[in-house]
């Protein structure tokens, strides 16, 4: 530090009259983010998510799901927003849940990678970094496995779902607007021969200071990081279709360490635990 300063102060003694330009700073034109404004607006207020009294709806309970796995330790549900459906599952993990996950992934952490038809590509749009975790690294994940499949009602064993990804977002770090489902036909997730991913299950695995919302850029609302709480919505329509109003966004982090594990669900083996429909809309 102290030699620039010097390389500084020997530059002004050469030309002091010179004048200094002014640096113009101008927004970026990223051509692959057409909803860039919203993406903004929503991760700078947190959206328009509407009050539940003014849409009865949307309410808040003790979720079971008609599971005895969670009759004597039911969870509490807030019903965050209906089309596309989004829920927060309040205390999914408890704080020693949530460190062992983030323990048990930091050896692992690599440079987060986006699916770019056959490939995956490191990208500027996703800075963060990731780990996959297999249910066999820790007793633990198992349990994990068995509540998320109690609340959700749906199959999350190999090959019907992902292992569990531990993704960790340091100061700045996002990921812009992106869908969780494949929406070409050449895309990797197929590789497991279990279909498309029909949800996403993402728990927040610390707090954050500033930042870091998961933003919904159609639907036009944010949900802000709630430690050891759970995110739940469905990616595809009844009919198989992707829905577009899940169109989300992770906002960047300003003050903190954002930790996330997402449990990503297929489509195969869920046909008796979410029947097809034939409304493309449901």
């Amino acid at each position: 530090m102290a030699r620039n300063v010097l390389k500084y102060e020997r530059l002004l003694a050469e030309s002091p009259h010179q004048a200094v330009a002014e640096t113009v700073i101008q927004r970026p034109r990223v051509p692959h983010l057409r909803t860039r404004d919203t993406y903004e607006e929503l991760c700078q207020t947190l959206g328009s998510q509407p009050i539940q009294y003014q849409i009865p709806s949307l309410y808040c309970s003790y979720e079971t799901n008609s599971s005895p796995y969670l009759l004597l330790q039911p969870i509490r549900k807030e019903i965050i927003h209906l089309e596309p459906y989004v829920a927060l599952y309040h205390d999914f993990v408890s704080d020693s849940e949530a460190q062992k996950i983030r323990e048990l992934a930091e050896p692992w952490l690599q440079r987060s990678v986006v699916a770019s038809g056959e490939k995956q590509l490191q990208v500027e749009y996703r800075i963060s970094k990731s780990a996959w975790l297999k249910d066999t690294v820790d007793p633990m994940l198992v349990t994990l496995d068995h509540r998320i499949a109690a609340l959700t009602g749906l199959d999350v064993q190999p090959p019907y779902a992902e292992y569990l990804q531990v993704v960790n977002y340091g100061i700045g770090g996002h990921y812009e607007p992106h869908f969780d489902h494949a929406t070409s036909p050449s895309s990797p997730l197929y590789r497991m021969k279990s279909g498309n991913r029909v949800a996403t299950f993402m728990i927040y695995l610390s707090s954050v200071e500033a930042g870091g919302a998961t933003a919904f850029i159609y639907a036009n609302f944010s949900v802000p990081v709630v430690k050891n709480a759970a995110l739940f919505w469905w990616n595809l329509h009844r009919s198989g279709e992707g829905d577009g109003d899940t169109l989300h966004a992770g906002c960047p982090v300003l003050v903190g360490d954002k930790w996330v594990a997402n449990k990503w669900i297929h489509e195969h083996g869920q046909e008796f635990r979410r029947p097809c429909g034939s409304n493309p809309e449901d």
